[in-house]
């Protein structure tokens, strides 16, 4: 049975893969009955309409897809859809399949080629060449140009897929590498300005939502800091008379500078990088003071420029901050007249601006940060506040933990205080669902000391799979560079652990650590609220002794399975079990002992019962079991078990072993009474029927029953 239910799931599936393309042979078999004139007008607007938004689904589906991974069932359900469009456009057209207007299908078959992938384009090329061969003979055209317009297709779309695809995949990965190029050249500007920290922002072209948005933040400050050394370089340059203005920046290594930004009006200015250690720029660097030359030497010291421009004096400022250098304001000009103190001094103001405009930006970005953080930390807490259930935290929770760092890997473990053990209660990851469920002992690893010392682990959030243990030696975590496990804490007091891990290194940098550490928090608040509330729950609805429902739950429950019976027509039992000389239990042997029994008596229901069947103590030693779709047979039937379970079932207490025996009526719906009270009214009659006449026996109610427990 298992391989046949196998099979059969994967046939759905195929089924539902294959359901666009099915439903493009689906309008193709439409458009030949059409150009028959099989189908009646208003039957062949039905069918264009629907062609019109299953087509348009597939082109939105198409668009979707590019932004993630474009699925080749769309794309080949998509060009079937439109070759299906375009024929029928041909066979509207003059000259139908031999006219002027048939080289459109071409077009079609070329742009399959080009931006398909290749098997959605040979399946377009043979599903064109079918439709149009089964057209012809439909219409009695010329079947002997079939083989060249299939030879076409054939030639049109294995040099596109080898040729022109080859051209347009090769233009797009030259226009990632440019977009990539830019991405870091922005980096590399926001880590000169220490916009960010070295490790908060790792190279290479991540697009995550999350770094999208710290990329577009970080471009706005690089934006706003390149406008304010623009405006300052102009200014100098145009207010002294200078040829160029140049702000040369230090790497981290204090070795090379490179251009930051230029205002000249030369066309001859090299990017860099410079060494630092060599003519005006080293003294400049060395002194930390204004340094200047001009003169015939002034040309040897403007590296800035790849050929000589006549320059007759330059001067070197360094950009001081909190005492140090950053950079350097080099500027230049024709005439060989040295820089005056004033205009040297008129430089070291100008640093001074483009250091203020600098430290503006790194304030501005830090708020722009926080500010995000924050809205998503508020956006968190609305929404774990909301959830009910701990797993609809952990959903929460993990959604809420993307928001604030990219990862592809997320465990929620729980730690049972009571046993020492850690449970994987969730796993957000295809490739490690496995782990769901698995327990494992308090020991060395990762998760176990992030619960003994309440921090955050490893330090710096890179893993080494060779040295780090993170659940166990047998349970192990993906082999990722980046793994980060939070504690989730309550008033000091662990309740587990949220670990996270991603693909990339330094995934976990200082400006989302924090934050994950505040939303550990907020997840922990909420779980153990949702503790709380379902142990309110199950003392609402529950009886303390037994586990069984109480009278008050148990009630609400019969009634909606009673109205259930009702509209669909279908039996529902229900039974009153009473144990006999209950009374006498309690005076012989004492309540702890009586209370034995009541629990043993709810053991034996849980374990006799069927999952839809209903079990609640009632009060004292009397029980009601509600059973489902269950006839009087059927009733009579549980009953008799439970009566003989009770019988044989043997009681240790301090006084001895103890038996007991129970009295079980039994009515059925709608026979005993269409409502609650009605038909717990009846099946109480039957009860008391069986304590009257001898106990220890099982009684179905019927009318003669009537109004005997009264």
């Amino acid at each position: 049975m298992d391989p046949l239910v196998r099979g059969t799931l994967r046939l759905q599936e195929l089924l539902a893969k294959a359901s666009g393309a099915l439903l493009g042979c689906v309008f193709a078999v439409g458009l030949w009955a059409w150009s028959l004139e099989y189908f009646p007008n208003w039957l062949a607007l039905g069918l264009l309409g629907s062609w019109l938004l299953s087509t348009a689904f597939h082109l939105r589906a198409r668009h979707d897809g590019l932004r993630t991974d474009p699925s080749a069932r769309f794309d080949t359900a998509l060009f079937f859809h439109l070759a299906v469009g375009l024929y029928a456009l041909v066979l509207l057209l003059p000259g139908g399949l031999s006219g002027p207007y048939h080289p459109l299908v071409y077009a079609l078959v070329l742009l399959a080629a080009a931006f398909a992938r290749r098997g959605p384009a040979i399946a377009t090329a043979v599903f064109v060449v079918l439709l149009e061969g089964w057209l012809r003979v439909a219409h009695a055209d010329s079947v002997s140009a079939l083989p060249v317009h299939a030879g076409l297709v054939a030639l049109f779309t294995l040099t596109n897929v080898l040729v022109f695809r080859g051209e347009v995949t090769r233009v797009r990965q030259l226009s990632r590498r440019r977009v990539e190029a830019e991405i870091l050249k922005m980096k590399e500007s926001a880590r000169s300005f220490r916009l960010v920290g070295s490790a908060s922002v790792a190279p290479g072209g991540h697009t995550s939502a999350v770094a999208s948005d710290e990329a577009r933040l970080l471009q706005s400050g690089v934006d706003e800091i390149g406008q304010a050394l623009k405006f300052a370089l102009d200014l100098l340059r145009n207010s002294l008379n200078l040829k160029t203005a140049v702000l040369l920046w230090l790497d981290p290594s204090g070795s090379q500078l490179t251009v930051q930004e230029v205002s000249t009006l030369e066309d001859c200015i090299e990017p860099g990088p410079f060494s630092a250690r060599d003519g005006l720029c080293a003294a400049a660097l060395l002194k930390a003071e204004p340094i200047s030359v001009s003169g015939a030497r002034a040309e040897n010291h403007t590296p800035y420029y790849a050929t000589p421009t006549g320059v007759g004096a330059v001067c070197a400022v360094p950009v001081i901050e909190q005492g140090q250098v950053r950079g350097i304001l080099m500027v230049d000009r024709a005439e060989r007249a040295p820089f005056l103190p004033e205009e040297e001094q008129q430089l070291v103001i100008a640093t001074h601006f483009i250091l203020r405009a600098i430290q503006n930006e790194r304030v501005f970005v830090h708020l722009e940060r926080t500010k995000a953080e924050q809205g998503k930390l508020y956006r968190a807490s609305g929404k774990l506040a909301a959830a009910r259930t701990e797993a609809q935290v952990i959903e929460v929770g993990v959604a809420a933990a993307r928001e604030v760092a990219s990862f592809d890997f997320a465990v929620v473990t729980l730690y049972h205080r009571d046993t020492a053990e850690h449970e994987i209660c969730a796993v957000s990851s295809k490739d490690s669902e496995a782990l769901v469920g698995k327990r494992f002992r308090h020991n060395s690893g990762l998760v176990s000391m992030v619960v003994a010392n309440s921090h955050a682990l490893p330090l710096r959030g890179q893993y080494d799979p060779s040295r780090q243990i993170v659940f166990s030696r047998t349970l192990k975590p993906p082999p990722l560079p980046s793994l980060l496990v939070l504690p989730l804490l309550v008033h000091g007091r662990p309740l587990g652990t949220l670990v996270l891990g991603a693909e990339r290194a330094h995934a976990f940098g200082d400006s989302a650590r924090p934050t994950l550490e505040v939303l550990a928090s907020h997840i922990a608040v909420s779980l153990e609220n949702a503790r709380l509330l379902k142990r309110l729950e199950e003392m609402a609805t529950t009886d303390g002794l037994t586990g069984l429902f109480n009278k008050r739950a148990l009630t609400e429950i019969a009634q909606q399975k009673l109205r259930s019976a009702e509209r669909f027509n279908k039996p529902l039992s229900l039974l009153i079990c009473d144990i006999d000389h209950f009374k006498k239990v309690n005076d012989t042997y004492g309540h702890d002992v009586g209370d034995i029994v009541i629990a043993g008596f709810g053991d034996v229901l849980k374990r006799v019962k069927r999952d839809i069947d209903v079990v609640g103590r009632f009060g004292g030693e009397e029980f009601v079991v509600v059973c489902e779709e269950t006839d009087q047979a059927g009733g009579a039937l549980l009953a008799e078990r439970i009566r003989q379970e009770i019988e044989a079932k043997v009681f240790h207490t301090d006084g001895g072993q103890l038996q007991v025996t129970c009295s079980v009526g039994v009515a059925t719906f709608p026979g005993a009474g269409r409502t609650w009270e009605a038909i717990f009214k009846s099946t109480d009659e039957a009860l008391y029927s069986s304590k009257r006449t001898g106990r220890n026996r099982v009684t179905i109610w019927t009318p003669k029953l009537q109004g005997c427990a009264a």
